[in-house]
């Protein structure tokens, strides 16, 4: 009977032959295991479980991870962009510089995240938990964060341009420096939120009004 190490690894060989046509790979345990500049763009890797795997540079462009396990996973400048992460678990993940431009992130786990400098623009996290999130320098350009759970994020540097904030939750988050021009924070929850040098101009502040000045000094 084939033991668990060599089914990781024959499914590993699967991923990684080109000539093989198999691009499902739902519900596939690939837990802890080397997966760096791997090809996985187009894979169906619903309910996958990545669980401590390293994918540092790998190509998930278009992949559907739907509900797949990403905890402790290292995905540092992989390119996500175009997949659907929505229901995934990132909690303690590693995405730094990772490009998830255009993707789906509906009600994802990202608690304890490290997003530092990562592309997110023009992507849906709805309802998403990014507590304790670092996303400092990454970009949020037109991101939608609707509902999105930010408590004690850190987004130093951040640009929000024109970014969905509706009802978010950044109660004790940092927001130094973090361009907000033309975002939403319609209903937003700023408890001790920490904003420092931030760019506010023509921001839709939680009570509805817009904010006028450019630089805000507002600790």
């Amino acid at each position: 009977m084939r033991n668990y190490a060599d089914n990781q690894e024959l499914i590993l060989d699967q991923i990684k032959d080109k000539a093989c046509q198999r691009r499902d790979f739902s519900g596939c345990d690939l837990s802890g295991i080397d997966l760096r500049s791997v090809d996985f763009s187009g894979f169906n890797l619903m309910g996958a479980d990545f669980h401590g795997a390293n994918l540092s540079g790998s190509d998930l462009t278009g992949a559907n991870l739907n509900g797949a396990n990403l905890i402790q996973t290292t995905l540092r400048g992989a390119n996500l962009s175009g997949a659907n992460l929505s229901e995934a678990n990132f909690t303690n993940a590693d995405l730094t510089s990772a490009n998830i431009c255009c993707s789906r992130l509906w009600r994802t786990q990202c608690s304890h995240i490290n997003l530092w400098g990562a592309s997110l623009c023009d992507t849906d996290l709805t309802e998403a938990n990014l507590s304790a999130a670092i996303l400092i320098e990454a970009s949020l350009i037109e991101a939608n964060l609707l509902r999105a759970n930010l408590a004690g994020a850190k987004l130093c540097g951040a640009t929000l341009l024109e970014a969905n904030l509706t009802e978010v939750n950044l109660s004790g988050a940092d927001l130094t420096s973090t361009n907000l021009t033309r975002a939403n924070l319609s209903q937003a929850n700023l408890w001790e939120t920490k904003i420092i040098y931030a760019k506010l101009r023509d921001t839709i502040m939680p009570d509805g009004t817009i904010c006028d000045p450019q630089i805000v000094i507002w600790d």
